[in-house]
């Protein structure tokens, strides 16, 4: 067994960026190398990593030239929905030809942008003999995972297993243009953030150390999309204005807003439901990410925003916008929360620990590709629950060849 991990990271953006930072808390592996379109966002974010002491990461602009690496033994792959394919696609090629040898590949959500691409993916990787592990963070947010714990230890060993997860992850929208565009993107918030929602509820309705796939069978979903807020015209112009007439909403809306119900029966026989709601039309003091589990005689409760500390500025201070306080942060005065280390709130860092520690053992992540495209089947049994207005019935839903309205640019904000 080897005694480190050697990490390759393709894509250079924002996630790659949680990413780097999460890695100071991983003892067993070092950064050896990232690949990306933009040479200088790859430098800069190899001058991250040289600073935070996480590894000398080599530069590449084309992610086979960093499967080739020998110092590469896994890939996380961080790159836009848009292209993750392509970019599965050329590691799995590399290793399959010989050219390549990796223990593992780690995937951002979502696996895929459809049923048909998530398989792909799943299949790419098992047919190159690649370990695979689905990037969730959520699942790993330390208040979340010792909550949950505490809840089924305490609460569902007397009184029974939990009937209800609430989750939501809210902003004011996407940093980068892709996001915002649904041939892209796969969709809107549902497709970007939902992804979040519906896989917390599942840890969470599902004892700990149990498989998540056989102790929740799904029965129904049902869901709504709207675009509540970009689809006005100001705020559809405010959106040309900062990324140009390919973002469009008066034209080809996405949704900003999306809700779902997803009924499961549980391994006790019992009915259990989780209920998760996204928006990019929540404008607070930064992104919040908010989890509720309700039993028989008990419940648990996560918000992000409820943090340790605050800061307060009053109106004399004025200075630059930022996101020096939290996560897609909105204000610079006032009462304000204070994340001390974002990556590791939100489950980065545990994820990142966990996934390193699987591959390097040569064991199965609790988030496996296969995790992932259930994900993705839910998600687009919610498009098309919303789409056709109706609920959706698990057992009979075709959705292998399924496309949203909203990833074809056809769907119209009411």
């Amino acid at each position: 067994m080897a005694d480190r991990l050697g990490v390759g990271i393709a894509g250079s953006g924002f996630m790659a960026g949680f990413h780097v930072r999460s890695f100071v808390g991983v003892r067993d592996a070092d950064v050896v190398a990232i690949a990306g379109r933009t040479r200088k966002s790859v430098d800069e974010l190899g001058d991250t990593c040289r600073e935070l002491r996480i590894g000398d990461p080599t530069s590449y602009g084309d992610v086979r030239e960093l499967v080739r690496d020998p110092k590469v033994d896994a890939v996380w792959v961080t790159t836009p929905n848009h292209v993750r394919l392509e970019t599965i696609r050329a590691i799995a090629e590399e290793v399959t030809s010989g050219r390549g040898s990796l223990r593992g590949i780690a995937i951002e959500k979502p696996l895929g942008r459809t049923v048909a691409e998530a398989k792909e993916i799943v299949a790419l990787v098992e047919e190159a003999g690649l370990a695979g592990g689905y990037l969730e963070n959520q699942v790993f947010a330390p208040g979340l995972t010792r909550a949950h714990e505490l809840a089924w230890g305490r609460g569902a060993a007397v009184a029974g297993s939990p009937y209800l997860a609430r989750c939501a992850e809210e902003h004011s929208g996407p940093h980068r243009a892709w996001f915002w565009q649904g041939e892209k993107q796969g969709g809107g918030v549902l497709n970007d953030m939902m992804c979040h929602s519906v896989e917390a509820g599942r840890f969470l309705l599902t004892p700990p150390g149990a498989v998540k796939s056989a102790w929740l069978t799904p029965v129904t979903v049902n869901a709504q999309i709207s675009c509540l807020k970009w689809a006005r015209p100001a705020y559809a112009d405010q959106l040309v204005r900062r990324y140009g007439p390919e973002v469009d909403y008066r034209r080809a809306p996405a949704e900003d807003y999306a809700h779902a119900t997803i009924g499961y029966v549980n391994g006790d026989g019992e009915e259990a439901m989780v209920e998760a709601t996204t928006s990019w039309s929540y404008v607070g003091a930064g992104l919040r990410l908010s989890f509720e589990l309700l039993g028989p005689e008990y419940a648990m409760a996560a918000n992000t925003l409820d943090t340790e500390a605050k800061v307060f500025l009053s109106r004399e201070i004025s200075g630059p916008s930022g996101e020096d306080l939290v996560e897609k942060q909105n204000a610079e005065g006032g009462l304000m929360p204070l994340l001390a280390d974002e990556a590791a709130s939100y489950g980065h860092t545990d994820e990142n620990r966990h996934m390193v520690r699987s591959f390097l053992d040569g064991t199965k992540p609790t988030e496996s590709l296969h995790d992932g495209l259930f994900v993705t089947r839910l998600l687009m049994a919610a498009y098309l629950s919303a789409q056709e207005e109706r609920s959706i019935r698990w057992d009979s839903a075709d959705l292998d060849d399924f496309v949203p309205d909203v990833a074809k640019g056809t769907w119209r904000a009411r």
